[in-house]
């Protein structure tokens, strides 16, 4: 289920909103759902209501059971009560059910006593139980008495509900909003004010009320920061909080087709037409003024400035079975400290381009071969987690972050989650297992393409949904990489890619928000299968082809000086003189004075103005002779002494 922690949620909605989808979206995630439906048959000459009906009933999956409860209202709190521990509740819908109760069958009753039942049984379900009921409070008052007794019963109906549920979300449009708990009014706060030194605690200790649930602990520790980082102001301008999204008080809600902020579709281009007026006495950055574009698009500036700000992501987190055939027992943990000590080619790296190290431990991932590699709750708190990571960085004033990863098992999780998402033979897209000693281990490399088929032999059958591969087949590691990379798109702040791991993450994002994939940039494929393919889908074309292969985040980091030099060359470099205004000037007006007294400026004095003293006789454009210009005799000859043509 979609929204942890509640038992039970009331969906609200007007006419054609959206808010059963969004109800039945809820529920997807639970192995057994039972749907309580309460709306009458109608009347049978009433096809448009028929044909509702029968929408309703296509869209549930042939594993949920359906359970009437038309016949007496009093039995939708029965059901309620009677309800067991392990099941999933979807009851659609309360306006339904207020018809029933206002039925002249059933009268006389006592319409606010059974609304109280109703309540109370809600309060004691021991089920999870997701409520639908048409919000009519925003309507104007009916006209008729029949009209004015419906919206009055349905609207203390929700009020009741509404104080009984966890819970509340009100669907406009097919937008979620959530009303209750008043906690989730989370401020998406402003970029900080505070100092470096403050910015850093706030990210080294995590606010306690944003912990993930107990059963999946994510730390959040920044590991190692270089001390010639050059001092940097908190938040950046770009990257302020862009929207209200769902909110509960576990987390935020990420669910399918969320709408993210896109770039700026004007400046990239703008800036890159910019590059051909710059004075450089070449033909200009070639392949590379992609990267002045995509940081304009960023950035909302057609002059991007170069990113000071950075910080590394390492991502860190195992996959057992054979997926991790061929590693050596305790090295990515070996990786992961080195790195936390500021030893290592990534934290030298990280040193010497002045960027912040983050070691983030990951869940670790069940072998995929012959199980789940998370399950649906650790999925959800990592992609919080990774959110959350992003938001951080935003906070800290980070402009751009770089996301790598260090696991046994990694390079396999990402192949299997590229061929369920692209449809990618594994043999194809699974590198090579080169052993410590540099030599090629094909046996290793045979059991992990066996644990990629067989993970996919064992899903066939499975949704093919963002978190259900995840679930599946992703892990910790991909399942907080796809966080990191919706955070920072919800912030703007832009992500340079490294590695299998971010490619597989920006596979899945696409289901969640398309729009990630477009703050995405990728700096070197480093010849792995899985990095082409993927970059190929995702549309990111490497801008280097240095093929090297230092582990995650290294390989960006080894490109991250020469992309700063590209941006600070195009943002410092001056527009060409001859297209700097060459043409409004007066070509003399920086000669010196004559001082000649027979000099006379044409521009300033009548044709037959003469200086007092001058012995020169007055010059006299002489009238032509002929026809002019024009003439075509053959005996003309120009009037310098140059031979014409």
């Amino acid at each position: 289920m979609s929204v942890d922690g509640w038992n039970t949620v009331l969906v609200l909605g007007g006419i054609r909103s959206g808010k059963s989808e969004f109800a039945e979206s809820l529920v997807t995630d639970a192995p057994v759902v039972r749907y309580v439906a309460t709306a009458p048959e109608g009347d049978p000459e009433d096809t448009e209501w028929a044909t509702r009906l029968a929408a309703h009933r296509a869209r549930r999956p042939g594993s949920w059971t359906t359970e009437e409860t038309t016949e007496d209202p009093r039995r939708l709190a029965d059901v309620l009560e009677s309800a067991e521990p392990n099941e999933m509740l979807l009851v659609d819908d309360l306006g339904g059910w207020v018809t029933v109760l206002l039925d002249p069958d059933h009268q006389p009753a006592d319409d606010v006593a059974t609304i109280a039942e109703l309540a109370e049984a809600i309060r004691g379900c021991a089920a999870r139980v997701v409520l639908v009921s048409p919000e009519v409070g925003l309507s104007l008052v009916p006209t008729t008495p029949l009209g004015r007794a419906f919206t009055d019963a349905l609207g203390a109906a929700n009020r009741a509900v509404a104080d009984a549920c966890d819970a509340v979300v009100l669907v406009v449009a097919g937008q979620p909003v959530w009303l209750k708990p008043a906690a989730t009014a989370i401020e998406q706060a402003a970029p900080a004010t505070t100092s470096t030194a403050t910015a850093t605690a706030a990210v080294v200790a995590s606010p306690a009320d944003a912990e993930p649930t107990p059963e999946v602990q994510l730390p959040d520790v920044l590991t190692h920061t270089p001390p010639a980082t050059p001092p940097q102001e908190a938040g950046n301008p770009w990257a302020a909080p862009t929207m209200a999204l769902p909110m509960v008080a576990t987390g935020l809600v990420i669910q399918p087709g969320m709408e993210l902020p896109m770039p700026n579709e004007y400046e990239g281009p703008q800036a890159v037409d910019r590059l051909a007026t710059l004075d450089v006495p070449g033909a200009g950055l070639g392949v590379l003024d992609r990267v002045v574009g995509f940081a304009a698009a960023t950035q909302g500036t057609s002059i991007p400035a170069a990113w000071d700000s950075v910080r590394v992501l390492l991502l860190h987190g195992d996959h057992a079975g054979g997926a991790s055939a061929g590693t050596v027992a305790g090295e990515s943990a070996r990786r992961a400290a080195q790195a936390r000590a500021g030893q290592g080619a990534l934290a030298r790296l990280a040193a010497e381009s002045g960027a912040s190290l983050q070691v983030v431990d990951t869940p670790a991932s069940a072998p995929i071969e012959d199980q789940p590699a998370l399950t649906p709750d650790q999925v959800e708190s990592a992609l919080r987690y990774g959110w959350r990571l992003a938001e951080q960085a935003a906070d800290a004033g980070v402009q751009l972050l770089v996301l790598g990863a260090c696991g046994a098992g990694t390079e396999a999780a990402a192949a299997a989650v590229l061929a369920a998402t692209a449809g990618a033979e594994p043999p194809a897209v699974l590198g090579r297992v080169i052993t410590d000693s540099g030599e090629i281990d094909d046996a290793a490399w045979m059991i992990r393409c066996a644990a990629v088929r067989d993970a996919l032999h064992r899903t066939r059958r499975s949704s093919r949904g963002a978190k259900d591969i995840l679930a599946e087949l992703g892990g910790g590691d991909v399942a907080v990489a796809t966080g990191v990379l919706l955070g920072a798109t919800a912030r703007r702040v832009p992500v340079l890619l490294d590695g299998p791991v971010g490619l597989a993450a920006g596979m899945v994002s696409r289901d969640l928000a398309g729009q990630a994939r477009h703050w995405c940039l990728l700096a070197d494929h480093g010849r792995h299968p899985a990095v082409r393919l993927a970059a190929d889908v995702l549309g990111l074309t490497p801008l280097l082809d240095l093929r090297l292969d230092l582990g995650e985040g290294a390989n960006a980091l080894v490109a991250l000086p020469l992309l700063r030099s590209v941006l600070a060359l195009s943002a410092g470099l001056p527009a060409h003189p001859s297209l700097d205004g060459g043409d409004d000037t007066d070509p003399g007006a920086d000669e010196p004075e004559s001082t000649d007294p027979s000099y006379a400026d044409p521009d300033l004095t009548e044709p037959d103005f003469v200086e007092p003293d001058s012995t020169e006789p007055d010059f006299v454009e002489p009238e032509p002779a002929g026809p002019g210009p024009a003439s075509t005799r053959a005996d003309e000859q120009p009037a310098s002494g140059w031979r014409a043509g």
